[in-house]
């Protein structure tokens, strides 16, 4: 069961005090803020201070303030001044602690069990309240001799005063009486119920005022809350009746007999209680310190603690009471050989009981919002080692990134904790890596070889996740370096390459990259522009990735193609693949003339294209590797490209070697040469079954009856009557069409001429606002002579005279003459 946070702190008073109880047995108390005086089975009064030492004072020196027998009741005035004392011996004695002035000694021959001096601390103890068998006011007139006066009443004995203000409140044997000393008269009797198998008048009945007008009365096991209030208008109409009125406003039974009680707040009591039940030999449990918040005759026992008293076992429910110390919030608990000062717990008690439960998110709470010597950060630290005790050390990091804020001190001193733990690893994601608060570089490194030893993976993530600046860069490369294992290669090598580049080495980095096959290679030289260092490393970069190698080396600002090509000469295919990529970007590129050889071992298909299209080569070189391998149409191409006796040699190979006749006619078509014809011609004759095919292909290049006439009589042509026929349609379409194209272009030709002579023949409208553009004149004015003027097509009008007789065009704007 979990233990509940306690109310009070306890602490045993010692000293003198001890001595006194060896040799005497306590028997009732009072407390006082400046010391405590006890009653004593001899009949002794002593004065100790609160840590139980003897105060010497007038209690000591004088055996007349002594009593026979067992001091019953002890009271102390408002200043400290003087104490009331009497006893079974019939004695009350009045004592001057340090002064004798108004000390007094009254004996009255019967058992006194209660006296209360004056509250008032104005008063000096010019009155004072004893109890017998009847309740009795001493009141010191003005020369000084006491005067008695009966205040009421008693029912048996008195057993108990408690004086507050004018209110007197007393115990008989039937119940509970408050005398108001004003009205002089009693506010009534509150009867108690008697208890089973017993007298009331055995049980202590213990009075205390909570204010001036809130009485606590406790007695047997039940409490009752009593407020002294005036009576209201209707309660104050009837006659003969106090001003004031006892009012109970709760009561309620305790599960034990009550042996004190004492405000605590404004709902809430504190009581001592003797436990009803014995222990399996019959003896006395232990008496009880419990918390009780009352209600409307209802409670609820907040706090319990059971109390370990000296001698607890022998004693009887009236041997304990209850004294207290209300402004300080100190309660005595008195046993015949024990003393006990309860305090209510302050904010340090209460922190050191949460830590030492390991409640430390409650203790951080407390002290967080109360003032103590404790700080938070100081739980938060404990609260850290705790953590670590239990080998929670993700949790403790926790608190640590909590409390410890940017203080670099205390972050390595908590560090080098999780140091002696092999637990660097829990912490390292909290610690700080920012500029205001940058630990020692052997911290970080601490760190680093932790990870390296026993989680690689976590080691890599660091690499990439703390800035560089933190640890030594070189120092951690060593590490893995010293530490390397192969299962781990992936990781380390990944984390060199990024502890590499960190340190401004690329070329190592770079290595270390293409070794991963990683490809962040390509974003590494891009972000630092590292083209220079790539210059030995071309392959291996294809070898990763030949996409992003090329974006990389087909950019001739950022490495020359000169390079590339000196490094992949060692490697043809890759040599074929960047020439091959290159023309694509740059089709006037100097390295044009190694494709053929390129494209002929590794893709013929494009040889041909290439051929045509680029003029970048040796004809001669790319005919030498073209023959080599027996590329019949590329050797065509490049004999025909030649020209002369090559183009024959080229026509030679198309019939011989490729025996495409189709071919050789439109090669001769594109030289359009007659030698080339007649060697057609003549290999034809040689083979009847293309004959017509050739025939067919000649048109409109080689007039056919070359052709026809070669043919011997006899000579077996297949199909030669459909291709005659055909060349004879085309031949009158031809001439059809040139008969056609005549007709157009004549009447084309008059059409044109007839709409000439019409422009030229119609007039030009000439107005008198026109000028002439040479002479800027009017060309016509009113009675003048006649003047010749020329006009062209565009409308400028000018003087003959202006223009020399040899110009047809207009200055302004060259139009041909028109007039």
């Amino acid at each position: 069961e979990e233990e509940i946070e306690p109310k009070f702190k306890y602490q045993r008073l010692e000293n003198d005090l001890k001595t006194i109880l060896n040799a005497d047995v306590v028997t009732c108390t009072a407390v006082h803020s400046k010391f405590i005086i006890l009653g004593t089975f001899r009949g002794h009064v002593h004065l100790l201070d609160h840590q139980g030492n003897s105060v010497d004072s007038n209690l000591n020196n004088n055996v007349s303030h002594t009593h026979q027998v067992a001091v019953n009741h002890i009271d102390v005035d408002p200043k400290g001044e003087y104490v009331a004392t009497c006893s079974d011996d019939g004695r009350v004695n009045i004592t001057g602690l340090f002064i004798c002035e108004n000390s007094n000694n009254l004996s009255f021959g019967k058992c006194v069990k209660a006296v209360a001096l004056d509250p008032d601390p104005r008063a000096r103890v010019r009155r004072f309240i004893v109890g017998n068998e009847k309740l009795i006011l001493y009141e010191k007139n003005i020369l000084k001799k006491l005067k008695a006066v009966e205040l009421c009443a008693v029912e048996g004995n008195v057993l108990a005063i408690c004086w507050q203000g004018n209110f007197v409140a007393w115990a008989s044997h039937l119940g509970v009486r408050v005398y108001d000393l004003n009205e002089k008269c009693s506010l009534g009797l509150m009867k108690w119920e008697m208890p089973l198998q017993t007298r009331l008048e055995n049980f202590r009945c213990h009075l205390r005022w909570a204010n001036e007008h809130t009485l606590l009365i406790g007695w047997v096991d039940t409490i009752r809350i009593c407020i002294i209030r005036k009576r209201n208008a209707i309660e104050a109409s009837s006659k003969n009746l106090p001003v004031y009125v006892v009012d109970p406003i709760s009561t309620f039974q305790t599960s034990f007999y009550i042996c004190g009680l004492a405000p605590m707040n404004v709902s809430q009591l504190v009581v001592l209680g003797y436990r009803k039940q014995r222990s399996e030999t019959f003896k006395a449990l232990r008496p009880v310190f419990c918390v009780i918040e009352y209600n409307l005759n209802s409670s609820e026992e907040i706090c319990t603690d059971s109390l370990t008293l000296r001698g607890f076992e022998e004693y009887t429910v009236n041997d304990y009471s209850l004294e207290c110390i209300l402004e300080e919030n100190r309660y005595y608990i008195i046993a015949p050989k024990d003393i006990v000062v309860a305090s209510l717990i302050e904010t340090d008690d209460r922190v050191e009981w949460l830590i030492k439960h390991s409640k430390f998110e409650e203790a951080i709470d407390l002290t967080s919002t109360h003032s103590g010597t404790m700080s938070v950060l100081g739980v938060g630290r404990l609260y850290i080692n705790h953590l670590l005790t239990k080998r929670e050390y993700e949790n403790a990091a926790k608190i640590c990134l909590r409390f410890l804020g940017n203080n670099k001190a205390l972050w390595e001193e908590e560090v080098f904790k999780f140091v002696k733990c092999q637990q660097l690893r829990s912490v390292s994601a909290y610690l700080p890596t920012s500029e205001s608060c940058k630990l020692d570089p052997h911290v970080y490194e601490m760190v680093l070889y932790e990870f390296l030893k026993f989680d690689v993976c976590g080691f890599l993530n660091l690499i990439k996740e703390w800035p560089c600046q933190l640890y030594d860069g070189l120092a951690v490369i060593n590490a893995i370096h010293d530490n390397f294992r192969k299962q781990n290669a992936k990781e380390l090598l990944e984390s060199l390459a990024l502890l590499y580049s960190y340190q401004g080495d690329y070329e190592s980095a770079l290595r270390m990259y293409l070794k991963l096959q990683n490809k962040d290679v390509f974003e590494l030289i891009r972000r630092y522009e590292l083209y220079n260092v790539i210059s030995k490393l071309i392959i291996p970069l294809i070898d990763l990735d030949r996409e992003l190698s090329f974006k990389i080396l087909l950019d001739k600002k950022k490495i020359k193609p000169e390079i590339v090509v000196n490094q992949l000469e060692q490697n043809p295919k890759y040599l074929y693949w960047y020439l091959d990529s290159l023309l694509k970007v740059d089709s006037n590129n100097e390295f044009q003339k190694r494709l053929p050889f390129l494209y002929a071992k590794y893709d013929r298909e494009k040889l041909l294209s290439f051929l045509r299209h680029s003029r970048k080569y040796d004809i001669q070189d790319a005919y030498v590797i073209c023959e080599h391998d027996g590329f019949y149409p590329e050797m065509v191409y490049l004999l025909g490209r030649m020209g002369g006796v090559k183009a024959a040699e080229a026509l030679n190979i198309i019939i011989h070697n490729m025996n495409n006749i189709e071919m050789a006619i439109e090669f001769c078509k594109e030289h359009d040469d007659n030698v080339l014809w007649n060697s057609l011609i003549d290999e034809s004759l040689k083979r009847p079954d293309k004959l017509t095919t050739i025939l067919n292909g000649i048109l409109d290049y080689v007039n056919p009856a070359v052709l026809l006439n070669k043919i011997k009589s006899g000579f077996a042509v297949p199909n030669l009557r459909n291709a005659l026929t055909t060349m004879l349609c085309h031949y009158n379409l031809q001439e059809n069409m040139l008969s056609t194209a005549h007709k157009m272009q004549l009447d084309d030709y008059f059409d044109t001429n007839s709409n000439i002579v019409f422009l030229q023949r119609r007039g030009l409208l000439v107005s008198y606002d026109q000028f002439c553009h040479q002479c800027h004149r009017a060309v016509l004015t009113n009675n003048s002579a006649y003047h010749p003027l020329v006009g062209f097509k565009c409308g400028h009008i000018y003087h003959k005279w202006c223009i020399p007789s040899t110009n047809l065009y207009c200055k302004e704007c060259t139009s041909i003459i028109g007039l």
